[in-house]
């Protein structure tokens, strides 16, 4: 039996719309709760993180060591505030550098 590729595209219509849909129906007050409010801003950067973080370890064709040294220079150049651009370049530049080194040493 061949399943209707229809139906499959209703339901995940209905599903993301009521996601959506529900929030806006069950709190009609302004949220005001500082805990909740913190909690609610940093839902999409979490979940953002969960979705790359392995990713980041597994892309590379070097494997886990190329992904992990782009991962620590991405962080430090996070955390000094450099743009995103210029984290993303110094990520995939670790990356080609230690995979080169790797490549040399087998």
């Amino acid at each position: 039996m061949k399943p209707n590729i229809y139906i499959y595209i209703l339901v995940m219509a209905g599903v993301t719309y009521l996601i959506r849909m529900l929030p806006l129906a069950l709190f009609k007050k302004e949220i005001t709760s500082p805990f909740v409010k913190s909690f609610l801003y940093y839902v999409p950067y979490a979940c953002l993180a969960a979705m790359t973080f392995p990713a980041i370890l597994t892309a590379t064709a070097g494997g886990i060591l190329s992904g992990l040294a782009g991962l620590m220079i991405a962080l430090i150049a996070a955390y000094k505030e450099k743009s995103l651009l210029t984290v993303a370049l110094f990520a995939c530049a670790a990356v080609f550098v230690t995979e080169r080194i790797m490549g040399f040493m087998m």
